[in-house]
């Protein structure tokens, strides 16, 4: 599948999961931005409210001109603990007229949000995509890795159909770290039994990493609070 045919056309749902500093958070801004320039209608729902550092919500302007509805808690309690959910989301997960990018919490609190919606979610038949980043610290082993995978999925009450391969350090990713990366999500997809839904890297890294397939290139929305946006 070449790059441009991502994401795949099979799914109205897509759930973006992984724990922090996976990455889901760009990776779910950039799928949401594919989802537009082919004219599917998508809405981003960040769900993202358990102490999160990257928030997709942060780039609504960007992404409401570029045709992608953006759900997020009201901005009078974003800054709270637990902001409460919109209602909206319900039209994310079952509005037969969106396309619904669901950017998930990154801890086990985070992962909770989903249980609640897990039942309609299913019903959808959703893309469900662990976000793997061989670079954090607790994916040492392919093991280790799976253990959190399956975490993620308990507290979600959700079942992972695909691992979406994103190793990186944020600015500092090298075209060698995404192919340790990506030879690290096989081991895991096998140990998983699961495929690997795509490789996921910086934009500027595409002219040497194009034998990966499919692919992702990402371009960089989210900055660290001490770099300029």
């Amino acid at each position: 599948m070449s790059a441009h045919l991502f994401p795949p056309a099979g799914h109205r749902l897509y759930v973006i999961v992984g724990p922090y500093g996976s990455g889901k958070t760009e990776v779910a801004i950039n799928l949401a931005l594919r989802l537009a320039a082919q004219g599917r209608h998508p809405a981003l729902a960040d769900l993202d409210i358990v102490n999160p550092y990257f928030r997709s919500r942060e780039k609504a302007d960007l992404l409401e001109a570029a045709g992608v509805r953006v759900i997020a808690p009201s901005p009078a309690t974003a800054a709270a603990d637990l902001p409460a959910l919109p209602a909206a989301v319900w039209q994310a997960i079952m509005g037969e007229d969106l396309t619904g990018v669901l950017d998930v919490g990154g801890d086990r609190n985070g992962a909770r949000v989903l249980a609640g919606f897990a039942q309609q979610i299913e019903a959808q038949r959703p893309a469900v995509w662990y976000v793997l980043n061989r670079a954090r610290p607790d994916n040492r082993s392919p093991q280790q890795a799976l253990r959190s995978l399956r975490e993620v999925e308990a507290y979600a009450n959700l079942r992972v159909n695909g691992i979406l391969s994103n190793s990186h350090l944020l600015h500092e990713t090298t075209a060698d770290l995404v192919r340790d990366g990506a030879a690290f999500a096989q081991e895991v997809a096998h140990l998983a039994n699961l495929p690997i839904v795509c490789h996921a890297f910086p934009q500027a890294l595409a002219d040497e990493l194009h034998d990966l397939q499919p692919q992702l290139p990402l371009t960089l929305y989210m900055n660290r609070p001490w770099e300029t946006s």
